[in-house]
């Protein structure tokens, strides 16, 4: 096997003189990590079990892995159809389907001069569901709008409650001493700690509602790690808004429109720029990535009334974070501030001793 390892050998004890590589029949398999030592390696291995989005980067969206098989014949009558395929990474929530047989694959020559053919080819099909995967969401949306002093936090409980009593060790204050234990931020199980918080979500996006132009208004989106013993590299946002048609830049990520739909284009793919902020760190200063989004007025649709400056959905790594509910929107002021009225009258005063004076003059 090159590419990537089984976790275990099994029972080889039946087999004399070359002993196999594995001889289970259901094995675990997993990827390389970068920079394994090249007689390991296959073409588009060794990714340390991460892989990005195909509109993240299609490079990096593919891993493979190359294994020799023994006692399968030379034909594709005698090759059996494997079966009971499980993808437990990045995390459980994965279903996949039984394989198929499908069209041989092609391989080309490096030299781009001859084609070569596999033998037999099969296809299967993983679908993620996050119902699956965790019983509770993993994220949370807050917002906040320039336009109005009021920040609409996280939902409470959106993805757990604290409760200290029947569940010790859920989470622990950001002040508290225990932080500095050495080794607080590794555990076994990759069992998290998360900050205590009234959502009690391991991440955190905040969009903000931050300038009016006249033919442009901005957003910024700002993403928070709450859990101290989690990285998230290669992350990435799903964003769902009606003027994402006309989005101009965006300033410290990257961006990627998704359009399923033919031409309705209202959703976009970010994620962070490679050496910079591609890294969400764990909870604490590296905690925490931010870009501005410039998006151009459409005279026909733009308006900050009735929540339509903010996010229909959104979405980190797959999982649909938790959206507070629309009647808790940020709103406009309902009339321009009234001046009080003792500067009311001062100004009255002001404006009549200024005609007396003109009379006079």
């Amino acid at each position: 096997m090159v590419g990537a390892e089984a976790t275990d050998q099994g029972d080889c004890s039946r087999f004399k003189g070359t002993i196999p590589y594995c001889c289970m029949k259901k094995p675990t398999i997993v990827d390389l990590l970068p920079g394994a030592p090249s007689n390991q390696q296959v073409a588009n291995c060794c990714r340390g079990g991460v892989i990005s989005a195909y509109a993240q980067d299609i490079d990096t969206s593919v891993s493979a892995f190359q294994v020799t098989v023994g006692n399968t014949g030379t034909s594709a009558r005698t090759i059996l159809l494997p079966k009971n395929f499980t993808l437990n990474t990045p995390g459980p929530g994965y279903t996949c389907s039984p394989a198929k047989v499908v069209n041989p694959s092609q391989f080309i020559s490096p030299d781009g001069r001859r084609h070569t053919q596999a033998l037999v080819t099969w296809k299967l099909t993983c679908t993620y569901s996050q119902f699956i995967a965790q019983r509770a969401p993993t994220c949370c949306v807050s917002l906040s709008s320039f336009y109005n002093d009021t920040i609409i936090p996280c939902p409470v409980c959106s993805c757990a409650c604290q409760n200290n009593i029947t569940q010790p060790g859920i989470c622990i204050k950001g002040d508290s001493p225990y932080l500095k234990t050495p080794g607080i931020n590794t555990a076994q199980n990759n069992t998290p700690l998360i900050q205590c918080t009234p959502h009690m979500c391991p991440i955190q996006i905040h969009w903000h509602v931050k300038l009016n132009y006249k033919l442009y208004w901005r957003v910024k989106v700002s993403i928070t790690n709450f859990n101290y013993r989690m990285n998230y590299s290669n992350w990435n946002i799903v964003l769902q808004h009606p003027n994402f048609d006309n989005l101009t830049e965006v300033f410290s990520f990257n961006y990627q429109p998704l359009i399923p739909y033919g031409s309705l284009n209202d959703t976009a793919l970010f994620w962070g720029v490679k050496y910079y902020n591609d890294m969400l760190m764990e909870d604490g200063p590296m905690g925490n990535v931010q870009s501005e989004i410039l998006l151009q007025k459409n005279s026909q649709t733009f308006t900050f009334k009735q929540g339509w400056a903010f996010p229909r959905i959104v979405y980190f790594n797959g999982d649909n974070c938790v959206m507070p509910p629309p009647d808790q929107y940020p709103t406009m002021p309902n009339s321009a501030p009234v001046l009080e009225r003792g500067m009311s009258l001062g100004l009255t005063v002001l404006a009549l001793a200024a005609t007396s004076l003109l009379v006079f003059i």
